[in-house]
């Protein structure tokens, strides 16, 4: 398997991984995790829970362009090293942005999302240039 296609996989794998610091801030809530009504309690959160929210939902967002990107440039067949290197850009700034949301860094969360977002328009872009 081709790393960028890991690196899809490993996109994938961000949509659990964002959620962990979500589900430890319920757990933290004063009822704990509510697995009833989860949104609503989700809704309910303040501070770091309502960041951690946000970032989880963030990084559901941003997949399908990224995905989309990764299998224009493999069904296109580019080969190119820089195929590569944006698959691999886009996961980097996709942790760095989790990291920056969770600890309210916010210049330069929006600086790392925009280089996800740059990357995975490339992608999409890679059949005209590769």
């Amino acid at each position: 398997m081709s790393i960028t296609l890991w690196c899809l996989f490993a996109a994938g794998l961000l949509h659990l991984i964002s959620k962990m610091p979500l589900a430890r801030a319920q757990l933290q809530s004063s009822e704990g995790y509510n697995n009833n009504n989860p949104r609503d309690q989700q809704e309910a959160l303040d501070g770091w829970g309502k960041r951690a929210l946000a970032a989880h939902q963030n990084q559901i967002e941003s997949f399908p362009l990224f995905a989309a990107g990764i299998l224009v440039a493999t069904v296109s067949g580019v080969t190119s090293s820089v195929v590569t290197y944006l698959a691999i850009a886009f996961i980097v700034a996709r942790v760095v942005y989790l990291y920056c949301y969770l600890k309210n860094i916010a210049t330069v969360r929006s600086l790392v999302w925009c280089v996800g977002l740059f990357s995975s328009l490339a992608l999409l872009c890679s059949p005209a240039w590769g």
